[in-house]
Protein backbone atom coordinates (compact mmCIF):
# COMPACT_ATOMS: atom_id res chain seq x y z
CA UNK A 1 0.00 0.00 0.00
CA UNK A 2 1.08 3.62 -0.65
CA UNK A 3 0.35 6.84 -0.86
CA UNK A 4 0.70 9.14 -4.22
CA UNK A 5 0.56 12.26 -3.92
CA UNK A 6 0.81 15.42 -6.08
CA UNK A 7 1.50 18.72 -4.58
CA UNK A 8 1.23 22.11 -5.92
CA UNK A 9 -0.59 21.74 -8.92
CA UNK A 10 -1.12 25.26 -10.64
CA UNK A 11 -4.02 26.42 -12.19
CA UNK A 12 -5.29 29.85 -13.99
CA UNK A 13 -9.32 29.34 -13.50
CA UNK A 14 -12.40 31.49 -13.34
CA UNK A 15 -14.48 30.21 -10.14
CA UNK A 16 -15.51 32.98 -7.76
CA UNK A 17 -18.81 33.71 -6.52
CA UNK A 18 -18.54 37.09 -7.91
CA UNK A 19 -18.99 38.21 -11.57
CA UNK A 20 -15.90 40.13 -12.00
CA UNK A 21 -13.74 36.50 -10.63
CA UNK A 22 -15.31 34.67 -13.48
CA UNK A 23 -14.02 37.30 -16.18
CA UNK A 24 -10.75 37.91 -15.04
CA UNK A 25 -9.96 34.73 -13.64
CA UNK A 26 -7.16 33.82 -10.58
CA UNK A 27 -5.04 31.44 -9.61
CA UNK A 28 -5.56 28.23 -7.79
CA UNK A 29 -3.32 25.53 -6.53
CA UNK A 30 -4.19 21.87 -6.07
CA UNK A 31 -2.58 19.13 -3.30
CA UNK A 32 -3.99 15.78 -3.59
CA UNK A 33 -3.18 12.52 -1.77
CA UNK A 34 -4.45 8.84 -2.52
CA UNK A 35 -4.44 5.47 -0.62
CA UNK A 36 -4.08 2.63 -2.94
CA UNK A 37 -2.26 -0.68 -3.69
CA UNK A 38 1.01 -0.43 -4.56
CA UNK A 39 1.72 -4.10 -4.49
CA UNK A 40 1.02 -5.20 -8.13
CA UNK A 41 2.90 -2.53 -9.29
CA UNK A 42 5.69 -3.07 -7.48
CA UNK A 43 6.16 -6.25 -8.65
CA UNK A 44 5.49 -5.63 -12.47
CA UNK A 45 6.81 -2.06 -13.02
CA UNK A 46 4.33 -1.49 -15.06
CA UNK A 47 2.22 2.38 -14.73
CA UNK A 48 -0.93 0.26 -15.48
CA UNK A 49 -1.08 -1.47 -12.16
CA UNK A 50 -1.54 1.69 -10.31
CA UNK A 51 -2.41 5.48 -10.61
CA UNK A 52 -1.44 7.47 -13.18
CA UNK A 53 -0.05 10.61 -11.95
CA UNK A 54 -0.49 12.17 -15.49
CA UNK A 55 -4.09 11.35 -15.53
CA UNK A 56 -4.34 12.39 -12.15
CA UNK A 57 -2.83 15.65 -13.09
CA UNK A 58 -5.35 15.88 -16.46
CA UNK A 59 -8.35 15.22 -14.36
CA UNK A 60 -7.79 18.30 -12.27
CA UNK A 61 -7.18 20.44 -14.94
CA UNK A 62 -9.97 19.57 -17.16
CA UNK A 63 -12.06 19.81 -13.77
CA UNK A 64 -10.87 23.11 -12.79
CA UNK A 65 -11.24 24.44 -16.48
CA UNK A 66 -14.88 24.07 -15.39
CA UNK A 67 -16.32 27.34 -13.88
CA UNK A 68 -17.66 27.23 -10.71
CA UNK A 69 -18.80 29.53 -7.61
CA UNK A 70 -17.00 27.43 -4.65
CA UNK A 71 -14.09 25.44 -4.57
CA UNK A 72 -15.95 23.15 -2.47
CA UNK A 73 -17.98 22.10 -5.78
CA UNK A 74 -14.34 22.04 -8.16
CA UNK A 75 -13.27 19.64 -4.78
CA UNK A 76 -15.69 16.89 -5.45
CA UNK A 77 -15.94 16.85 -8.66
CA UNK A 78 -12.46 16.39 -9.19
CA UNK A 79 -13.03 13.29 -6.30
CA UNK A 80 -15.79 12.20 -8.08
CA UNK A 81 -13.69 11.94 -11.89
CA UNK A 82 -11.12 10.11 -10.12
CA UNK A 83 -13.50 7.50 -8.50
CA UNK A 84 -14.74 7.09 -12.06
CA UNK A 85 -11.86 6.58 -13.43
CA UNK A 86 -9.97 4.41 -10.25
CA UNK A 87 -11.55 1.96 -8.91
CA UNK A 88 -8.99 0.84 -6.28
CA UNK A 89 -8.40 4.50 -4.48
CA UNK A 90 -8.97 3.50 -0.61
CA UNK A 91 -8.50 7.31 0.76
CA UNK A 92 -8.16 10.44 -0.86
CA UNK A 93 -8.00 13.64 0.49
CA UNK A 94 -7.49 17.37 -1.78
CA UNK A 95 -6.92 21.24 -1.04
CA UNK A 96 -7.76 23.45 -3.36
CA UNK A 97 -6.71 26.83 -2.34
CA UNK A 98 -7.68 30.07 -4.25
CA UNK A 99 -4.33 32.45 -4.14
CA UNK A 100 -5.04 35.95 -3.40
CA UNK A 101 -8.69 35.98 -2.95
CA UNK A 102 -10.58 39.37 -3.34
CA UNK A 103 -11.38 40.00 0.26
CA UNK A 104 -10.20 43.51 0.76
CA UNK A 105 -7.42 42.78 2.01
CA UNK A 106 -3.69 40.82 2.23
CA UNK A 107 -4.45 37.11 2.56
CA UNK A 108 -2.15 34.19 0.53
CA UNK A 109 -5.36 32.24 0.38
CA UNK A 110 -8.52 30.46 1.07
CA UNK A 111 -8.63 27.00 0.90
CA UNK A 112 -11.22 23.76 1.26
CA UNK A 113 -9.53 20.99 2.11
CA UNK A 114 -11.82 17.43 1.65
CA UNK A 115 -11.56 13.77 2.37
CA UNK A 116 -13.14 10.20 1.82
CA UNK A 117 -12.35 7.09 2.68
CA UNK A 118 -13.24 3.89 0.63
CA UNK A 119 -12.49 1.30 2.90
CA UNK A 120 -15.24 -1.37 3.69
CA UNK A 121 -15.89 -4.98 4.99
CA UNK A 122 -17.07 -7.23 3.23
CA UNK A 123 -20.94 -7.87 4.82
CA UNK A 124 -20.65 -11.94 3.72
CA UNK A 125 -16.61 -12.60 4.69
CA UNK A 126 -15.75 -9.61 6.39
CA UNK A 127 -12.45 -8.85 4.35
CA UNK A 128 -11.69 -5.71 3.79
CA UNK A 129 -12.72 -4.45 0.08
CA UNK A 130 -13.45 -0.60 -1.18
CA UNK A 131 -16.37 0.54 -1.67
CA UNK A 132 -17.16 4.11 -3.16
CA UNK A 133 -21.14 3.44 -2.00
CA UNK A 134 -22.48 5.27 -5.13
CA UNK A 135 -22.57 4.99 -8.60
CA UNK A 136 -18.86 5.07 -9.47
CA UNK A 137 -18.33 2.04 -7.76
CA UNK A 138 -17.03 -0.74 -8.98
CA UNK A 139 -20.52 -3.50 -8.21
CA UNK A 140 -22.43 -1.18 -10.14
CA UNK A 141 -21.12 -2.66 -13.20
CA UNK A 142 -22.82 -5.85 -12.26
CA UNK A 143 -26.33 -5.41 -13.33
CA UNK A 144 -26.58 -9.42 -13.56
CA UNK A 145 -28.08 -10.17 -10.75
CA UNK A 146 -31.83 -10.29 -10.61
CA UNK A 147 -33.27 -7.56 -8.43
CA UNK A 148 -34.86 -9.94 -6.02
CA UNK A 149 -31.63 -11.56 -5.24
CA UNK A 150 -29.65 -8.10 -5.39
CA UNK A 151 -32.44 -6.88 -2.63
CA UNK A 152 -31.88 -10.43 -0.52
CA UNK A 153 -28.33 -9.83 -0.26
CA UNK A 154 -28.83 -6.34 0.57
CA UNK A 155 -31.10 -7.30 3.67
CA UNK A 156 -28.82 -10.17 4.82
CA UNK A 157 -25.51 -8.90 4.54
CA UNK A 158 -26.11 -4.85 5.19
CA UNK A 159 -23.80 -3.51 2.30
CA UNK A 160 -21.06 -4.76 -0.12
CA UNK A 161 -19.98 -7.77 -0.78
CA UNK A 162 -16.46 -8.67 -2.31
CA UNK A 163 -16.31 -9.60 -5.82
CA UNK A 164 -15.41 -13.37 -3.90
CA UNK A 165 -18.39 -13.15 -2.16
CA UNK A 166 -20.90 -11.81 -5.19
CA UNK A 167 -19.42 -14.57 -7.67
CA UNK A 168 -21.32 -17.48 -5.15
CA UNK A 169 -24.62 -15.98 -6.24
CA UNK A 170 -24.56 -15.08 -10.09
CA UNK A 171 -25.51 -18.61 -10.72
Amino acid sequence: MGVIALKGMRFFAHHGVYEEEKILGGEYEIDIRIEVGTGKAEQSDDVNDTLNYETVYTICEIEMRKSSDLIEHVAARIIYRLKVTYKNMKTIWIKVSKLNPPLGGRVESVSLESSANFKSKCGKTGGGIICYKDETCWCEEIKILHPRTAQMLDEEFGGCLSPAALKMYLG
